[in-house]
C-alpha cells in the first residue's frame, strides 16, 4: 500500500530567477581581482619608489570611507567586506602618475565611490567604471599634475620623464620596446610595466573572471587600425607593438574594460565593445591633441554597452 501524500518527504520547490549560479561570489571575484593587481603596484613600488605604496594606501581608504557614508546616507547594509571599494580605490591610484599629490588622490577616490558608483544606485548598477570617473574628474581639476611623469628609478640615458606615446607624439622619439615591456619607463604607476600586467590579466582569464575576447577585441583593435596608419606612414605613425606597449591600454584592456557591470554579457556584444575601444584609442591618439586616449574610449563605450548588450541579443529559442 502506497505511503499517503502528506507522508512523502518530496517537495517542490518554487523560485524565482537566476536559477544557475556561479561559483564567483561578490567577495571572491572582488579579492581575487585586487590580487591580480599586486604584479602592477609591485612593478610600480620597484621603478618609482616606495612612496606609490602611500598613494595607493590613501586612495583604498578613501574609497571606503566614501563607500561606508554613502551606505549610511542611504540606509543599505555596510558592505565594505566584499572588496569593491577597494578595488576601485587601487584601480584609480595604480592609474595616476607617480608621485602624485596625496589631497587629491583623496578627492578622486571619493567622486569615484559617490559619482561613479552610488550615484547610479550603488555596486551593481552603474554604468560607468568608477575608478575611470574618478580619474576623469582629477583629469579635468588637476590637468598639469595628471601629465607631470616621474623618472624611473631605475632610468638611463635614454629613458626620460615622459611617456613613450607623449615622446613619440610631440618629440618624433621612440622608445625602445624592451624597456616599456619590463615598465623602466615614465607612465602612471601601475600602467608602466606591460610584463607585470600581462601576468595579472592572464591570471583573471585563467580563473574565469575576465572572458577573453574583450581584452583581445582591444588589443586587436588596435594593432589593426594602428597598423593600417603605420603602414602608410611609418615615419609620423608608431607600430602596432609601440601602441599596445605604450600608455594605459594593456591596464585598460584587462582591468577596466572587463569590468562585469560596465561590458557587453553577449559574445557578439564583447568584440564589438573592444573593438571599438581599440578604434576610438587610435583615433585620439592619432588624431587628436591628446598622446593617450584609453580613460574617454572606454568610457565612451560604457555608454554603449545597453544598446550594444540590445542588438547583439541571441534569439530567443523558437523565435
Amino acid at each position: 500500500m502506497e505511503a499517503p501524500l502528506a507522508q512523502n518527504n518530496r517537495q517542490l520547490e518554487l523560485t524565482t530567477s537566476p536559477h544557475q549560479h556561479s561559483r564567483w561570489s561578490t567577495r571572491r571575484v572582488m579579492w581575487t581581482v585586487v590580487l591580480a593587481l599586486l604584479p602592477c603596484a609591485a612593478a610600480g613600488l620597484f621603478f618609482f619608489g616606495i612612496r606609490q605604496a602611500l598613494v595607493i594606501l590613501v586612495a583604498i581608504a578613501f574609497a571606503n570611507g566614501a563607500e561606508f557614508g554613502a551606505q549610511r546616507l542611504r540606509n543599505r547594509p555596510i558592505s565594505l567586506n566584499d572588496g569593491s571599494a577597494t578595488l576601485t580605490g587601487m584601480l584609480l591610484a595604480l592609474t595616476l602618475p607617480p608621485d602624485f599629490s596625496l589631497t587629491p588622490t583623496a578627492i578622486g577616490a571619493m567622486i569615484a565611490i559617490w559619482l561613479g558608483k552610488h550615484v547610479f544606485g550603488g555596486l551593481g548598477h552603474n554604468i560607468f567604471n568608477p575608478a575611470l570617473v574618478g580619474r576623469a574628474f582629477l583629469q579635468a581639476a588637476f590637468p598639469v599634475a595628471m601629465t607631470t611623469w616621474s623618472v624611473p628609478r631605475m632610468a638611463v640615458d635614454t629613458v626620460t620623464s615622459a611617456t613613450p606615446l607623449a615622446a613619440a607624439k610631440f618629440e618624433n622619439v621612440r622608445s625602445e620596446l624592451l624597456p616599456m615591456l619590463l615598465g623602466n619607463i615614465g607612465g602612471c604607476i601601475g600602467e608602466t610595466s606591460a610584463l607585470a600586467i600581462f601576468l595579472g590579466g592572464g591570471f583573471l582569464i585563467l580563473v574565469g573572471i575576465v572572458h577573453w575576447r574583450i581584452p583581445a577585441g582591444v588589443i586587436g583593435g588596435t594593432v589593426v587600425f594602428s597598423g593600417l596608419l603605420w603602414l602608410a606612414n611609418p615615419g609620423i605613425y608608431p607600430s602596432p607593438v609601440y601602441q599596445v606597449l605604450g600608455g594605459g591600454l594593456l591596464f585598460g584592456a584587462f582591468f577596466m574594460a572587463s569590468d562585469w557591470v560596465t561590458s557587453p554579457i553577449t559574445t557578439r556584444g564583447m568584440w564589438i565593445f573592444g573593438l571599438g575601444i581599440g578604434l576610438i584609442v587610435v583615433f585620439i591618439r592619432t588624431a587628436g591633441s591628446l598622446p593617450e586616449g584609453v580613460m574617454y574610449s572606454i568610457l565612451l563605450m560604457n555608454a554603449l554597452v545597453p544598446l550594444i548588450n540590445r542588438f547583439t541579443r541571441p534569439r530567443v529559442f523558437g523565435g
